[in-house]
């Protein structure tokens, strides 16, 4: 690998489930060191950190439920503290349920804000006051969706909660960017995750009949736009958002 976050300190939240382990995977990969949180899917995220030593890079996993503003705080203070620093921040963790609007309650509504949202804007609030006491600032990534965009059916709280991401990412790069702080999006498509074609065939037939690059995402792809962000490569992008979808949004609506 070519070294591209060398001394980097990093903080991926939900890296126990499959594009979170992508991205830490990819982060340790590129030099930094690696804070993976999870709120259940400790074995997993353990084992990716166990191989990340392995690897010689340096990792911990960390606990925390971020719908709870203090248990936000809590985690990326640890982060810090076993780091020595945060320099990145990727936003992953969250839920996508399918309910359709009739069905749906404000309770249903919550659970997912709370999950996709509410811990993003705790997190970062966290993350950005660590990161405006030190030379040269840092980054924070969200991952939203192109659902952000172009909402499907059953996934009104979903959808919406992405695109308050992308609208909050471009706040955020306002105000923080003052204090060195970049703040962006990474929006994947259909990700490949184990199981996926048998229980969704027809979802993955028509996405891949759709997609230019004529097949579904890989964690690490998600993982490699993250890192670019996070990467002195983007040291002049902030507020953006970084399309990773095989080229399916590139497509006529009509």
């Amino acid at each position: 690998m070519s070294g591209l976050l060398d001394g980097q300190i990093a903080l991926v939240t939900g890296a126990g489930g499959g594009i979170g382990q992508g991205i830490a995977a990819r982060f340790a990969e590129e030099g930094a060191a690696v804070a993976l949180h999870c709120r259940t899917s400790r074995e997993a995220a353990d084992e990716l950190a166990g191989r990340i030593r392995e690897a010689g890079g340096r990792a911990v996993v960390l606990t925390a439920d971020l719908t709870d503003e203090d248990a936000c705080r809590r985690l990326v203070a640890e982060a810090a503290e076993w780091g020595g620093g945060l320099t990145a921040l990727v936003n992953n963790a969250g839920v996508q349920p399918t309910l359709g609007l009739e069905e749906m309650t404000a309770a249903d509504w919550r659970t997912v804000v709370d999950a996709n949202l509410s811990g993003v804007f705790a997190c970062t609030r966290a993350a950005a006051e660590i990161m405006r006491g030190r030379p040269g600032g840092g980054s924070v990534t969200h991952i939203a969706s192109v659902e952000a965009a172009r909402p499907a059916p059953l996934h009104a709280h979903y959808g919406a909660s992405k695109a308050a991401a992308v609208a909050h990412a471009r706040t955020a790069a306002q105000e923080y960017g003052p204090h060195g702080i970049r703040v962006n999006t990474v929006s994947p498509g259909l990700v490949h995750r184990e199981g996926l074609e048998w229980a969704w065939p027809d979802g993955v037939a028509r996405w891949r009949a759709a997609a230019p690059l004529g097949r579904l995402g890989r964690a690490r792809d998600v993982g490699d736009a993250c890192v670019f962000l996070a990467s002195d490569l983007a040291s002049w992008i902030t507020g953006h958002d970084l399309v990773v979808d095989g080229g399916v949004s590139a497509r006529p609506g009509w």
